[in-house]
């Protein structure tokens, strides 16, 4: 739950999967979620593929009553990397989910990760890009090793490399640029269970990392969407090439 101001909040479903259930289930939790005053809106979290039209029917539904805002977690559009991190559905998934929940008037905020392994710069501005032409909002997530994973066993054995807190901030900076001045940026940077957490670990002292991505940008004289038409037009001349 996010608290909004001193009286206001939004009820936000955020860990895991928050529409894998019945939809007489999810109605229950949502309408009761949301049926106080002090309750402004209805924020889930959610994967594309578990979205049947029932579900995207109900918070249509609730959509009418309160705004709703569904995240989905897409982190790349690469399918070798979709792959790898075993995200278990394609990209025309994540499409077909923005176009129905945009058409019941449903705002999406899509999750990106940045620093996937055997992702270049290019590639990961181009996840940013796609996300933020169909969405309303971003969330920009680094990438977190942790115990107990195969992701570890794969840094460990130097097959990949995590980035570190200076090549952070500059490439938020290149997608912050890369972005339709209109979407909303939720989030920068997230934080990881400290317990679990194996690489990157300067990423745990949110002190730091918020001080360097402000430096950073103040340096850059950062303005969202100042590359955006430049970045297309290399697209589009890449694609006609």
């Amino acid at each position: 739950m996010l608290k909004t101001d001193c009286k206001k909040f939004i009820a936000y479903f955020q860990p895991f999967t928050n529409t894998y259930a019945p939809v007489s289930v999810l109605r229950r939790l949502f309408e009761e979620a949301i049926a106080p005053d002090d309750m402004v809106a209805l924020s889930v979290a959610t994967r594309p593929d578990c979205l049947p039209d029932d579900v995207t029917a109900l918070l249509g539904e609730l959509n009418r009553r309160k705004p709703v805002w569904v995240e989905l977690g897409l982190q790349t559009i690469h399918p070798d990397t979709a792959a790898y991190i075993r995200r278990g559905y394609d990209l025309p998934v994540y499409d077909d989910a923005v176009r129905r929940l945009h058409a019941v008037g449903v705002q999406v905020i899509t999750h990106i990760i940045l620093g996937l392994p055997f992702e270049t710069k290019t590639d990961m501005l181009q996840s940013v890009r796609y996300a933020g032409e169909r969405s309303d909002g971003v969330k920009l997530q680094l990438l977190h090793v942790l115990k107990g994973t195969d992701l570890l066993t794969d840094y460990q054995d130097g097959v990949f490399q995590t980035l570190g807190p200076e090549e952070y901030a500059e490439l938020l900076c290149d997608c912050i640029e890369v972005l339709p001045p209109h979407v909303v940026v939720h989030r920068l940077t997230g934080d990881g269970d400290k317990k679990l957490l194996a690489a990157p670990l300067w990423s745990a002292d949110k002190k730091r990392v918020l001080n360097t991505i402000n430096r950073i940008m103040r340096e850059r004289d950062v303005i969202q969407g100042s590359r955006y038409a430049v970045f297309t037009a290399n697209k589009l001349k890449r694609g006609s090439e």
